[in-house]
């Protein structure tokens, strides 16, 4: 998100102030699942004649629908795609990365309704895997003859999503401030300074974090030296809820939630 130029510049210039002002940010903060803005850009897959097409994935890929592990390019968190399909309305999906699994899933489409569950420790630094099931919307259907997952799909909810994939807490010292995730993610970072190393995260190998504003703090992502997210974070009057915005370049589609602090 772009600012007016002149809260940019004085932003810079009083980042002695604002460092000591983000004390606001100070504590762990858990997301209210029930107030997530998921993305308008819908997911887009194809099953057909045997083979499976991530059409939205970065990058995409296309690998046959024989339930083995198939080498896909690009992908920090994964190098192997297996798709089993169950039935004309169900896959299951194994990802492994150095051929261990990090990630299983099982999608089931009913009528116009996509239900999915999971397990993903591609990011948990040998923790306790993110678990949680959740629903998407169809868009657009895939072409005749075509598996019923084929088409295009819009996240519309997810439920029991594990607490590690829901808080997180900052520190500010200073002019740093240091994040930390349970599923092991952190980085210290000077605000309004050079980018910083992102620890525990094969896809974000750097961060750079500034203040727009007392109450507003804003992280860029980069993959090796490539902007591919921005996260917005701006604390309520009452210090006890944030609203939070990700912008994620790579895939090009936008997220809002409400965090609460802990």
């Amino acid at each position: 998100m772009k600012r007016l130029s002149l809260v940019v510049m004085l932003s810079a210039l009083l980042v002695p102030t604002l460092a000591a002002a983000q004390s606001v940010f100070n504590g762990t903060w858990k997301i209210d699942m029930s107030k997530v803005d998921f993305p308008k850009k819908p997911d887009e897959f194809l099953l057909q004649n045997g083979l499976y097409t991530c059409k939205t994935c970065v990058p995409p890929y296309t690998i046959d629908a024989d339930g083995k592990d198939h080498a896909v390019k690009g992908h920090p968190y994964y190098d192997t795609v297996a798709i089993k399909v169950v039935n004309d309305h169900t896959i299951d999906e194994t990802d492994k990365k150095d051929g261990h699994v990090v990630a299983t899933s099982t999608s089931t489409v009913d009528g116009d309704i996509l239900h999915f569950s999971f397990s993903d420790s591609s990011n948990t630094n040998g923790g306790a895997a993110v678990t949680g099931r959740g629903q998407a919307s169809r868009v657009a259907k895939g072409p005749a003859g075509s598996n019923a997952i084929s088409g295009s799909w819009r996240t519309t909810g997810i439920q029991g999503l594990s607490e590690n994939a829901t808080t997180f807490a900052y520190k500010v010292s200073g002019e740093e401030i240091t994040m930390v995730a349970p599923t092991g993610q952190t980085y210290t970072a000077k605000l309004g300074g050079p980018d910083a190393p992102m620890s525990g995260d094969p896809g974000v190998t750097s961060v750079s974090v500034k203040m727009l504003g007392k109450d507003t703090l804003q992280e860029t992502d980069k993959r090796n030296g490539k902007v591919i997210g921005v996260f917005t974070m701006t604390v309520a009057e009452n210090g006890k809820t944030a609203k939070g915005h990700f912008d994620d370049k790579l895939q090009n589609r936008s997220s809002a939630f409400v965090a609460t602090k802990q």
